[in-house]
């Protein structure tokens, strides 16, 4: 029987269940959100062209699954979490914020809408315990985490709807953006959802552990490249998505990080920071969430200092960077007074006492060529 995640790895870190699988292909651990995780097997640029290319797959397994299950779960998961669930179809997926009273984000979601009344709710690994006791205490016995005998493989890039629908079956490869399922992978119930993290369209998969192994083995044998946090990070920067606890945290607020989209006042349910949204809202906004690209070559990083051209005091603070393998130039995302904020304004970056110039870019930063 295969070991359930958990304690046992350095340090008292978790360790994965398919941990075996990533070193004998020769992962490089690092820690993450209490995590011993892969961050890169070959090399961090290889993979992510791999994912953009062709496709690869993850090991996210980090990532925290709780069911909320029963006739008023929809309406429990309501009172906390500022989209309106309960007009999310059955068989659907949709992004959401947790709040707190002052509407700063507390952390960022996926909400799955399964047959009979169930729901799976994925949360970020570094706030599993907090997030679970908020579900818990809302839904009570009817909220179970199945994070410790579940593995969660993301399969993303222009090749992976193809591999899972040859791996999985017909079941996947009826799915729409954003739509989730139960299918039966050979008598093995597998989870899935047209969801990702990379800008690219795939996949996510929940298998229990026992047969997690197979299940990889079955997609990188299909012809998925492993891929570890480091490429997972450049991807999703490059599709300008927020990581919480870098670009969105406590302090930061849905509007002005460019996530509206995940709030919902125009029902009259409460949940916690309604009153706190609704009037932020309405107030203009005096920073904006905005992603910059180098015009010249350097690496940007979180925690650089962003000027105005010329120097003086800094506006902003990166909260995000990295070097872009595709664009082949930095990008990084920071929090700039509106009047700064808008596409093709020109600012500076200090890297390592260099002023590189930077321009605000519409997001994402990446777009696929047309083909």
């Amino acid at each position: 029987m295969a070991e359930a995640g958990g304690s046992g790895g350095v340090g008292g870190l978790k360790r994965l269940v398919l941990r075996e699988r990533h070193e004998a292909l020769g992962a490089r651990f690092a820690p993450f959100a209490g995590w011993e995780m892969p961050l890169q097997y070959g090399g961090i640029v290889g993979e992510h062209e791999a994912v953009r290319e062709r496709v690869g797959v993850f090991d996210v397994s980090h990532l925290a699954r709780a069911w909320v299950e029963g006739p008023e779960a929809a309406a429990q998961l309501r009172s906390v979490t500022t989209f309106d669930v309960t007009t999310l179809p059955v068989g659907k997926a949709h992004y959401s914020l947790y709040c707190n009273e002052a509407g700063g984000i507390e952390d960022d979601v996926f909400i799955y809408h399964l047959p009979g009344d169930r729901w799976l709710v994925i949360h970020n690994a570094a706030n599993a315990d907090k997030d679970f006791e908020r579900v818990q205490a809302v839904a009570g016995d009817a909220a179970s985490e199945v994070t410790p005998e579940t593995v969660m493989l993301a399969v993303q890039g222009p090749d992976a709807v193809a591999l899972l629908s040859n791996v999985l079956g017909e079941g996947f490869a009826a799915l729409e953006a954003r739509d989730c399922a139960e299918l039966d992978w050979d008598g093995t119930p597998v989870l899935v959802a047209r969801t990702g993290y990379t800008g690219e369209d795939g996949g996510e998969c929940i298998v229990g552990a026992d047969h997690a192994a197979d299940l990889w083995d079955a997609l990188t044998e299909g012809g998925a490249s492993p891929a570890g946090l480091g490429a997972r990070d450049t991807l999703r920067l490059e599709a300008a998505l927020p990581l919480h606890g870098n670009d969105i945290d406590e302090t930061t607020y849905p509007f002005e990080a460019g996530l509206g989209f995940a709030v919902t006042l125009d029902d009259e349910a409460p949940f916690t920071g309604r009153e706190a949204l609704a009037r932020l809202k309405a107030e203009p906004r005096t920073r904006r969430l905005a992603h910059l690209k180098a015009q010249e070559r350097g690496v940007l990083r979180s925690g650089y200092a962003v000027h105005a051209p010329g120097g003086g005091e800094a506006v902003a603070r990166l909260t995000s960077g990295a070097f872009s393998p595709s664009l082949r130039l930095g990008i990084g995302m920071a929090y700039l007074p509106v009047q700064l904020a808008s596409p093709g304004v020109t600012l500076e970056v200090d890297v390592r006492g260099r002023a590189l110039p930077v321009e605000v870019v519409r997001r994402p930063f990446y777009r696929k060529p047309r083909q």
